[in-house]
């Protein structure tokens, strides 16, 4: 009990405003143009839709997670729990000498974890303690997982324990070197599911961060839990290609075998060498050449296109993934016109691509490139496509069964041809033509395929000169 009546340092969180509640508060302009937006009243429909009785639960808290007055709050350390850490060092300070002993008791707890203690002299009944994992860029997928683990095991402790309310911290502490933002993802869009599909006992869920991420909360808030149509809207594009299954799970990738650039010797993490060199060495090492391209390069692009906020890319609706072809595979898309090459950086671009891609080129997949109406300013350099074949070659061709070049020009078929022919292997006998819209339907469905309002325009006005179609050769 607080002495002579003085006010408790602890904080009720009941009198928190909830994530719906600060709707007026955070609206700023969209960052797209929505006259503009390509995603019509017929456009797909967001995988987190506008869910007001999830946001009334969702909080958002810059402070002391040791501070919050939750059913239990979660604290993140080592596999040994005795990690020192911000987020540690004040539950302990403020829990007591009690909870050092108890933890002694559990004898440790594996990354992804959840195990469970007493809150002691904690405004919180209990403490939920998970280990978050050690990131590494070759690893990602398996840090992925246990990041996911962690977050899913104290949602399901959380409600076997029939508590109201929990208080997370950020899980993965900085010295584990986790990226922020990559790890913000997997934290919300978990927490999400778990709302969804089992959450109905739990009544808050506060999501507890310092200054610094507060910034990044609240900008991946809005993506997976939308407090309108209009930022439902607006946040659509910006959601990654990889959002998980039904749970929120991230989807593991087929095993890939990573080839040394020299067989018998230790593979060197330094992340000293520059982007530049590692551009101008691909392609140049015979090993590149071959099936198993070097994966250390291109892991480092994958690395820097995960830590940087790309969201001026995102919103230029130049490339994202619509629904399947007639074989089942993943479409992709491209928009020609969408891409200002002499107004973006192209270095963005680039990582963008390898940001949206990395995930969809694990299975087999097609894209469909509109080039209707581009102009001079919408061309990407062939210097540029280049390196940037060098960067994902195998990895993206491998499962790259068609690409759809829709509404060609005479110029760009050329252009094309030489590119494919000589600069590009394996490529050319991917590429289709189409005229029109009525030959891409001969392979993709239209409730399938996302296209940009202007494509429908010109296609239909230059379509009713042409009497006959002639559909595309199926891929194989």
């Amino acid at each position: 009990m607080d002495p002579l009546g003085a006010r408790s340092q602890f904080i009720d969180v009941q009198t928190l405003p909830t994530w719906q509640q600060q709707l007026g508060e955070d609206v700023k302009e969209t960052p797209l143009n929505q006259s503009e937006s390509l995603l019509g009243q017929e456009a797909f429909p967001s995988p987190f839709p506008i869910r007001p009785d999830i946001n009334r639960k969702i909080i958002l808290f810059t402070g002391d997670v040791a501070l919050l007055n939750c059913t239990s709050i979660v604290n993140t350390s080592n596999e040994s729990l005795n990690d020192k850490n911000p987020v540690s060092d004040s539950i302990h300070q403020l829990a007591g000498p009690e909870l050092r002993d108890e933890l002694l008791k559990l004898k440790g707890c594996r990354t992804g974890e959840a195990k469970l203690t007493k809150g002691f002299n904690l405004a919180a009944r209990f403490i939920i303690h998970t280990v978050g994992p050690k990131y590494k860029a070759k690893y990602r997928t398996a840090a992925e997982s246990s990041l996911y683990s962690c977050y899913r095991n104290i949602m399901q402790l959380a409600a076997e324990q029939s508590m109201a309310s929990v208080g997370f911290c950020v899980v993965s502490t900085t010295k584990r070197g986790y990226p922020l933002e990559d790890a913000t993802h997997i934290a919300l869009r978990t927490v999400r599911r778990f709302l969804e599909n089992h959450g109905n006992s739990l009544e808050a869920v506060v999501f507890t961060v310092s200054d610094t991420e507060e910034s990044v909360y609240k900008k991946l808030l809005p993506l997976y839990y939308p407090r309108s149509e209009e930022e439902e809207k607006a946040c659509l594009p910006l959601i990654p290609a990889d959002i998980g299954n039904s749970e929120g799970e991230p989807v593991v990738p087929e095993r890939q075998i990573r080839i040394a650039e020299k067989p018998g010797t230790l593979e060197d993490d330094s992340e000293e060498e520059s982007l530049e060199l590692d551009l101008g060495q691909v392609g140049n090492h015979a090993f590149a050449r071959m099936e198993g391209f070097n994966w250390n390069i291109y892991n480092r692009w994958l690395c820097r296109a995960r830590a940087e906020d790309l969201s001026d890319i995102a919103a230029l609706k130049a490339l994202y993934q619509t629904g399947v072809d007639m074989c089942g595979r993943t479409v992709m898309i491209l928009v020609g016109r969408n891409i200002p090459v002499t107004l973006i950086d192209i270095e963005k671009a680039l990582l963008y691509f390898i940001h949206v891609m990395d995930h969809i080129t694990v299975k087999e997949y097609v894209m469909v490139y509109f080039h209707t109406l581009t102009g001079e300013h919408n061309h990407l350099d062939s210097d540029f496509l280049k390196n940037l074949y060098d960067i994902v070659d195998a990895k993206f061709k491998k499962n790259l069964k068609a690409f759809y070049f829709v509404h060609p020009t005479f110029r760009s078929k050329v252009s094309t041809w030489f590119f494919t022919t000589f600069s590009v292997s394996g490529m050319k006998d991917k590429v289709r033509y189409l005229d029109n819209l009525q030959q891409l339907f001969t392979c993709i469905k239209p409730e399938q395929i996302d296209i940009p309002p202007f494509v429908l325009e010109y296609d239909a006005r230059v379509g009713n000169k042409m009497n006959t179609v002639t559909p595309p050769h199926p891929p194989t």
